[in-house]
């Protein structure tokens, strides 16, 4: 007989704010609901005000937001919320500082695992002050989860709490993506997507000149889904280029539409620049749809999730001509692209999985409380 749980789970925002962390998290709280476990989510509002409601059987606490610094939501509610809620398990999903010092400070008589999803990359000022800080909640905390074998020995922080770590690949609803209709109808090129947010560590530009360089004989085009900050820029780039017939930003895609997107492409292009691109979801997405993918080598989850020369090819990061070579070989090889398309997605149904994430986080979560 399973026990049942009550669970929190710490982070700075939650659905309906779309984000890779943010998707993660309502993956697993509702999965741990819908398994009969008692499920909290504890985060801020972006419209300021506390709140509380239901969703699909996670209860959702929403603490009063003051103001956003460096990314982070600042809340003096949450720490009080937190210390008030009796779980027998919290969950914290790093980075967000405000909810890290608040379970260390406030809830160290209860264990805690910390979802560790990322390095901080950027905010290197404000690191110099919280490292000695983040060090200690690493050191606390009762377990610590992470996406990729590669992200642990590459991190600073992670590598030397190896055996704290426990590897839980994030997941993806194959049944979802695979056998979609196009969204976008073929055209008889050869058709590369990207899909994300529209930053500096995506690589947008080095696949907009990699498109540049492919031989005229090639013919291609790329649908490049999402928005962000630096779309603008790389439109501005792209007509520089002279790729305004190869290359259509089509925006944002919607929930529903999205394994329509993936369906419409031969080749999916992840070209991340930075350990700021920690594990590449949207490759885990293509994955499922069933098309090879390439990305770079980060030492990150980039190269866990795609296999060089099984489910697709890893190249150099900030190389464009190495991203082109890699897509003339798989352009000019439809049967290598469509046996890597298989592999991914076998791989997929296989190895990301809800219910093996589900499992692999419940079985840390039990036996922390064991040793406890």
């Amino acid at each position: 007989m399973t026990t049942m749980l009550s669970i929190v789970h710490v982070y700075k925002d939650y659905w309906p704010v779309v984000g890779g962390i943010e998707n993660h998290v309502r993956d697993l709280a509702e999965a741990e609901a819908a398994r009969g476990h008692g499920v909290t989510v504890l985060v801020t509002n972006p419209g300021g005000q506390p709140t509380r409601e239901m969703i699909n059987g996670v209860q959702v606490i929403r603490a009063g937001r003051l103001a956003t610094v460096a990314s982070t939501p600042l809340s003096l509610a949450l720490p009080l919320l937190l210390a008030r809620l009796k779980p027998e398990i919290t969950n914290v999903h790093f980075p967000y500082p405000v909810g890290e010092l608040s379970q260390w400070l406030l809830g160290r008589r209860r264990p805690y695992i910390l979802s560790y999803h990322s390095d901080v990359v950027k905010q290197q000022r404000i690191l110099r002050f919280y490292n000695p800080l983040l060090r200690r909640v690493l050191a606390g905390a009762a377990g610590i989860l992470a996406g990729s074998e590669n992200y642990v020995q590459s991190s600073p922080y992670l590598r030397p709490l190896a055996h704290k770590c426990t590897i839980v690949p994030y997941a993806v609803d194959v049944a979802r993506f695979a056998g979609a209709e196009p969204l976008f109808a073929p055209d008889g090129r050869f058709t590369l997507l990207f899909m994300g947010r529209h930053r500096y560590y995506k690589g947008g530009d080095d696949l907009l000149h990699a498109v540049a360089q492919l031989p005229a004989d090639l013919p291609v085009r790329l649908l490049f889904g999402g928005d962000g900050p630096q779309r603008g820029a790389w439109q501005q780039l792209s007509r520089s280029l002279g790729l305004a017939d190869k290359v259509q930003f089509v925006g944002e895609i919607s929930e529903a539409d999205l394994p329509r997107f993936y369906a419409s492409g031969d080749l999916f292009v992840l070209p991340a620049n930075s350990r700021a691109e920690a594990f590449g979801k949207v490759l885990q997405e293509a994955m499922a749809a069933g098309l090879p993918c390439l990305t770079t080598e980060l030492g990150t989850g980039t190269s866990f999730v795609v296999q060089d020369g099984v489910t697709g090819r890893v190249v150099p990061p900030q190389q464009p001509e190495a991203l082109a070579a890699a897509i003339q070989e798989l352009a000019r090889q439809p049967e290598l692209c469509q046996k890597m398309g298989q592999a991914g997605q076998e791989r997929a149904r296989r190895e990301f999985g809800l219910v093996q994430m589900v499992e692999k986080v419940l079985g840390v979560y039990t036996a922390v409380l064991h040793q406890k």
